[in-house]
């Protein structure tokens, strides 16, 4: 089940995309469509046929947008969260052979622009939820149990990179 929570920043940047390609991309990629159209048969016109396939993948994109949008749920930055992770927290976690990782807790539609971006539905992510600095999480991973332990918990987004 995907999760319809998302950060400010990331609604933002999903309307900012759809924007993008609704009132810049569509409109360049529907004159080139007519323009191709114009020059008579259709039926071996690639320029036609690839700007349609274009104009197609557009409107798959807006449509999901549009409705990513009107169902997200903004979750912005409460201080009772301070001390605690919770969505959009910024964590830093270690295990038991001292290996590092730093990711962000997000919605599932901000991960894919955003390396250091983790899901809320991830495994980890449901781990670490309500856990404080020092506390471990134990992680179910196709390789069994893991055991990771919060070293650090920010919601700055400053610290982003």
């Amino acid at each position: 089940m995907k999760t319809n929570l998302i950060t400010r920043q990331g609604y933002q940047e999903l309307q900012e995309e759809l924007d993008h390609l609704w009132k810049r991309y569509r409109p360049e990629i529907t004159e080139k469509v007519s323009w191709a159209a114009s020059l008579g048969d259709r039926s071996e016109n690639a320029d036609y046929h690839y700007n349609k396939k274009i104009l197609r993948e557009i409107d798959r994109r807006v449509r999901y947008l549009r409705r990513v949008l009107k169902e997200a749920r903004v979750v912005d930055y409460s201080p009772q969260q301070e001390g605690r992770v919770f969505f959009g927290a910024w964590v830093e976690v270690e295990n038991e052979q001292g290996e590092q990782l730093r990711f962000r807790i997000v919605g599932p539609d901000e991960i894919f622009k955003h390396k250091s971006y983790i899901s809320i539905d991830s495994p980890m992510a449901r781990a670490l939820i309500k856990k404080a600095v020092d506390d471990e999480a134990v992680v179910a991973t196709p390789t069994g149990l893991k055991t990771w332990y919060v070293n650090n918990i920010s919601y700055q987004a400053a610290l982003e990179k």
